[in-house]
């Protein structure tokens, strides 16, 4: 697949997941918290539908291109991430923000990402090491997994 119909694909799905990420706080706002605890953890289109569920697969996204080698588009959707967790939970004002609700769980999953994100991201400044970005990817998850 040539280079540029590859980044096309990914720039859409990183659309994708940030469209996902803005309207799932509006859509859980809906139901009622009985309604929320009978609902089972599903998936659509390989993305878990839970609250971190699209900065998981965001985060799942840039790690695979980086274990491919293909630093360059690690580094985009590692930046894609950061954004869409800044946007999605750190400036989200609403009644239902996770941030709001859970301040110091927040800024351990957004220093978990910076630890996981920041290597990828400076790659051309200096060459991640593997393991460490692993262990990094691997706490992120973590703490991601937690915030559920």
């Amino acid at each position: 697949m040539p280079l540029q119909r590859l980044r096309w694909v990914r720039v859409v799905c990183a659309s994708l997941l940030l469209a996902s990420t803005a309207l799932t706080p509006c859509v859980a706002s809906f139901g009622s918290s009985q309604d929320k605890q009978d609902k089972k953890v599903t998936q659509s289109a390989a993305v878990d539908n839970t609250r971190m569920g699209a900065y998981r697969a965001l985060a799942q996204l840039s790690f695979q291109a980086f274990q491919k080698g293909d630093n360059t588009a690690a580094a985009e959707l590692a930046r894609i991430l950061e954004r869409t967790w800044d946007q999605g939970e750190w400036h989200n004002s609403s009644e239902n923000s996770f941030c709001k609700a859970s301040r110091s769980a927040c800024q351990s999953i957004d220093e978990a990402m910076d630890v996981f994100i920041k290597p990828v991201m400076h790659y051309a400044a200096k060459t991640p090491e593997p393991a460490a970005v692993h262990t990094a990817y691997n706490d992120f998850l973590e703490k991601l997994k937690q915030a559920d």
